[in-house]
């Protein structure tokens, strides 16, 4: 039914997906897979871990846990309905399933770039402060940090849902990406569009630019720390502690910068569908390798619990 002369009401929109040759369609179709079912997993295991080892209770690993759970949310936005649109002959989404995704799609990523400061704020009070560790990193502080951060994120992605619901829509439902990116709706609108992209430039700098910088500043007062240090093994204590987050912190924010803050001419070229690919389906994958292959106490967790089945079969 029309509203005017130039809008439709959009009851669906079609996913372009990414630039697969239908010949390497069930090869990649059977990749993603594979990488979705290794993210499950992965991360499982690290929440099963922390939440059966009362040695890994602590401020560092119940961020952890909170970061393994959002990466399992996070993938699970996008790479089951990619999936199934890489086996449908009309890859469409429902319009109020697009909405939802890019809500769910926000609320997660949004918790990892909280997550990732969080952690890289107590890796500073742990290397800096080490006497004054238990007093600064509370309980109470550390669920009052989790408490803030989901709720500053659901606010945020809400925020831009609401505005987007105001928004009108043309004929045109062709979604040049893989799920309902934010961007990538906004150049589908007739309405004026100025209010939700001085909303973006301004939450994107609180959401992207300011906790990237906080991670900055915690390295840089760690690092300054570090360099006080005469024994050398202390020096690589220390970088063995922040090396993993290090990782996580260049993987993740690699890509959002390469994407968001460096973007392409044109709508979506396979320079974006990679990185797009890279924060959504492979940075969710690698972050369990990334801390368990690197941590000590997890190592001998895991160890543990094999032992255990071991015994009790």
């Amino acid at each position: 039914m029309a509203r005017n002369n130039q809008t439709v009401i959009i009851s669906e929109f079609l996913l372009l997906g990414l630039p697969i040759p239908p010949q390497h369609q069930h090869m990649s179709y059977a990749l993603f897979l594979a990488m979705y079912l290794t993210t499950i997993l992965g991360n499982l295991i690290i929440i099963v871990l922390i939440g059966l080892n009362s040695l890994l209770h602590t401020p560092m690993y119940l961020f952890l846990s909170n970061l393994s759970f959002t990466d399992l949310c996070f993938s699970s936005v996008t790479v089951p309905k990619l999936l199934q649109n890489m086996q449908s002959p009309v890859p469409s989404i429902p319009y109020a399933g697009c909405l939802t995704q890019m809500y769910f799609f926000m609320v997660f990523g949004d918790m990892e770039s909280f997550l990732l400061v969080i952690m890289a704020y107590d890796r500073y009070v742990a290397i800096c402060f080490p006497l004054h560790y238990t007093s600064f990193m509370s309980p109470k502080l550390c669920v009052c940090l989790l408490v803030l951060s989901w709720a500053l994120t659901t606010f945020h992605a809400m925020l831009h849902t609401l505005l987007l619901v105001r928004l009108s829509f043309c004929g045109d439902n062709v979604i040049l990406h893989f799920f309902c990116d934010l961007s990538a709706l906004l150049k589908l609108a007739c309405s004026d569009t100025h209010v939700n992209e001085l909303v973006i430039f301004i939450m994107g700098g609180l959401i992207i630019i300011f906790p990237f910088l906080l991670i900055v500043m915690s390295y840089a007062r760690i690092v300054s720390s570090i360099l006080k240090v005469s024994s050398t093994r202390g020096i690589y204590k220390v970088f063995s502690t922040c090396g993993s987050h290090l990782s996580v912190v260049s993987l993740f924010y690699g890509t959002i910068i390469g994407l968001y803050l460096c973007p392409s001419t044109n709508n979506f070229t396979i320079k974006e569908s990679v990185l797009a690919v890279m924060y959504t389906v492979v940075t969710p994958m690698m972050n369990p390798f990334i801390y368990s292959l690197r941590n000590r106490d997890m190592k001998r967790a895991l160890v543990r619990v094999l032992c255990s089945m071991k015994i009790s079969s």
